[in-house]
């Protein structure tokens, strides 16, 4: 259950990792001004939760749900008494949102625990204001200082929703015992297109129950339903907790829309725009940016998702998007054409990124894996670079002749946990730098048997760990999640594949390289 905090109370920083998703009495909360009485019916109330997200250095965004129309107002302080407040800002809670609301929080210091509290404050009545809820995130350094970060993937899939007699989503509730400075999803946050229904029944004759609600029990259509996917994960205790306390890096991939989906070959039962597009990816993207503590965009770039993170002087994260711009639904043999996973704007954009990024490690947070064989993916089986190969022939070729090196792959998607070395003396294609890919999830799904790899970009399994058959229920135990963590010092990177019980099942430590690059003359030839 939440802890309530009092004005004057003091927690630590564990009480706060462990027992977070807090919520303040509203009496004598600094500069926040105190509501006068009122019938409780009347003051706007946190839905949802609360979460922030896309940190830096120096600032972050923070986001919560109001149950109506409401201005919600956020204060943040380094101490956790609040006795001190270092920064607010508001922003309106509209039906147009499904009344949530986000603000960027700046002028922040750096390397520093956060604590920031939200409440939801009535427009009509100003001073008349509901419950606080608090948080914490940790800003970004500007020195060389250890860093640590989980990553994983695929919440509430196959219909596997909310059990509370099973502990609902623990896996959330390990990685906040792990306390990361921050965590990348990297996608399927809903399963838009998997229902959830009441009972399900379990191989060993248990059963599942679910928690239930209307919007999450059809496939997603419209609005409102995909809206209501993401509310749903809401109603989890470990989930708000997590979400409360760790920053979120969003990604996402299909299962945000429905299964394997692309922006050409996707049947739309619901319609089409009127240049072509889908309504339903349409929808499914407005609940996506509603719903994730992203940074806002320039007009000319709304509902982008790709962007790089920069985390220190030891750390950038590339969060790529290997879903909107792709060639078609499948990826098949026979298809000739123009074929791509990046298209050729982000493909461009990654490379400039790439070149311009002083960071020791540069982390390429990807919404599927490279060489494992999928027809939904990019691999397609023993042999030289084909169809969408070429992209990453292209981008691995390029990376080696700038002499960018220390890059590490980070994904989820497959259901299953694993470590993969790409070495171009296994390989077909040959011409890159060796490097590493980890994969790790789900988080909240069913879990499924390894897959074959492709020897393109001679990729090998270090480890893996799935289960042998197919859509594994998450009360055995197959629920996974990454860690990293980088020394300060030496800075050497650790990544460490981890389970819903925190065993840690492999761990690696990888030595940084020093970069081989011609300064920035490669940016020139992008």
């Amino acid at each position: 259950m939440p802890i309530a905090i009092r004005a004057g109370q003091s927690l630590n920083r564990r009480q706060w990792l462990v027992r977070s998703a807090a919520t303040c009495a509203v009496a004598g909360l600094g500069s926040l001004a105190r509501p006068y009485l009122s019938r409780a019916a009347d003051r706007p109330l946190i839905t949802s939760g609360i979460q922030s997200g896309d940190v830096s250095a120096d600032s972050a965004v923070v986001w919560a749900r109001a149950d109506r129309a409401a201005r919600m107002q956020v204060e943040c302080s380094t101490a956790e008494d609040f006795k001190t407040i270092i920064g607010a800002a508001s922003a309106d809670a509209l039906p147009a949102s499904d009344f949530t609301s986000k603000v960027l929080l700046g002028g922040l210091p750096s390397g520093q625990d956060i604590f920031y509290r939200v409440r939801f404050e009535s427009i009509d009545t100003p001073g008349l204001a509901g419950e606080t809820q608090a948080g914490h995130f940790r800003t970004a350094p500007t020195a060389r200082s250890n860093v640590s970060f989980a990553w994983s993937g695929d919440t509430t899939g196959q219909g596997w929703g909310i059990d509370e007699s099973r502990g609902g989503m623990r896996t959330y509730r390990t990685m906040l015992d792990n306390r990361p400075d921050f965590f990348i999803h990297s996608g399927d946050h809903i399963y838009a297109d998997c229902p959830v229904e009441r009972e399900l029944k379990l191989p060993d004759g248990g059963v599942w129950r679910n928690i239930v609600t209307e919007e999450k029990s059809v496939v997603a259509q419209t609005l409102a339903q995909f809206r209501g996917n993401y509310k749903y994960n809401w109603l989890d205790q470990n989930f708000r907790a997590f979400h409360a306390a760790v920053p979120l890096f969003a990604q996402w991939d299909d299962h945000e829309v429905t299964n394997d989906w692309a922006p050409v070959g996707t049947a739309d039962e619901t319609g089409y725009a009127g240049d072509g597009s889908s309504l339903l990816v349409a929808r499914a993207r407005r609940a996506f940016h509603e719903f994730m503590p992203m940074r806002a965009r320039p007009a000319q770039e709304d509902g982008r998702i790709y962007r790089k993170i920069a985390y220190g002087p030891l750390l950038d994260v590339f969060m790529i998007d290997m879903r909107s711009y792709r060639d078609s639904t499948f990826n098949k043999r026979d298809d000739h054409g123009d074929t791509c996973i990046f298209g050729a704007t982000q493909l461009a954009w990654l490379k400039r990124e790439l070149v311009a990024s002083d960071a020791t490690w540069k982390v390429i947070a990807a919404d599927m894996p490279i060489g494992l064989i999928s027809e939904d993916a990019i691999a397609l089986g023993d042999g030289p670079p084909e169809r969408r190969e070429h992209e990453i022939a292209d981008l691995l070729s390029f990376m080696k002749r700038a002499g960018i090196r220390n890059t590490v792959w980070l994904t989820a998607d497959m259901h299953y946990t694993a470590a993969h070395h790409y070495d171009p003396n296994r390989a077909t294609f040959q011409d890159f730098e060796p490097f590493w890919e980890f994969v790790s999830g789900p988080l909240h799904a069913g879990t499924w048997a390894p897959a074959p790899l492709d020897n393109t970009f001679g990729p090998k399994a270090m480890f893996q760990k799935g289960c042998s058959g197919e859509n594994l229920a998450p009360c055995f135990g197959m629920q996974f999640f990454g860690r990293v963590d980088i020394d300060g010092k030496t800075e050497v990177m650790t990544v460490t594949l981890k389970d819903v019980d925190n065993r840690d099942l492999w761990s690696v430590d990888i030595e940084p390289r020093p970069d081989a690059r011609p300064g920035q003359i490669m940016a020139q030839h992008i």
